[in-house]
């Protein structure tokens, strides 16, 4: 059980970074100034480090959703594309009546776009989000394959999977 949520957590971080990555595409094709890494980052600090901590707050939550993906992954529908976009847009859904409470209570309110009302935040978010569940769901699904072709290989195999080490197993007869 333990394994299903480091390996969710880390497929959540590597789409994490994908879909902050992605930001710079959507922020053009929208033309607007919704930056996830910004509301993070400056929701804690006002300093000139409000980047990196916003990245990082970032990819922690992206870790946390991708381990709670993991445990619900068996009662999901579908194949890892389509499980991974539905919960990326249903999160997206779910989180965005909370843009009304950073529009009017975000310490860096004034320095921030408003989102609440504006369709073009939204579709930029609806992006993002997709493109987060997407590859959680990929890269989720590509781990989780790994797991079961190492146990299928035997005890002690994951690690001569996974890091390429020989395997000595005991009980083989020289």
């Amino acid at each position: 059980m333990q394994q299903t949520s480091v390996r969710g957590a880390v497929a959540g971080a590597v789409a994490t970074v994908v879909m902050t990555l992605e930001q710079r595409l959507d922020k053009r094709l929208f033309d607007s100034r919704y930056d996830d890494v910004e509301i993070l980052g400056k929701l804690v600090t006002r300093g000139d480090n409000w980047r990196p901590i916003g990245f990082v707050l970032h990819v922690q939550n992206g870790a946390l959703f991708g381990a709670a993906y993991a445990r619900l992954k068996p009662s999901l529908p579908g194949p890892a594309v389509l499980r991974g976009l539905l919960v990326g847009l249903i999160e997206h859904v779910a989180a965005w009546p909370l843009t009304v409470v950073f529009d009017r209570y975000h310490p860096a309110r004034k320095e921030l776009p408003k989102l609440a009302a504006d369709p073009r935040a939204f579709g930029q978010a609806t992006v993002r989000h997709a493109v987060f569940g997407i590859v959680l769901g990929l890269v989720e699904d590509a781990l989780d394959d790994r797991r079961r072709r190492a146990g299928a290989a035997g005890p002690g195999s994951a690690g001569a999977l996974v890091f390429r080490i020989p395997v000595r197993r005991s009980h083989q007869r020289r």
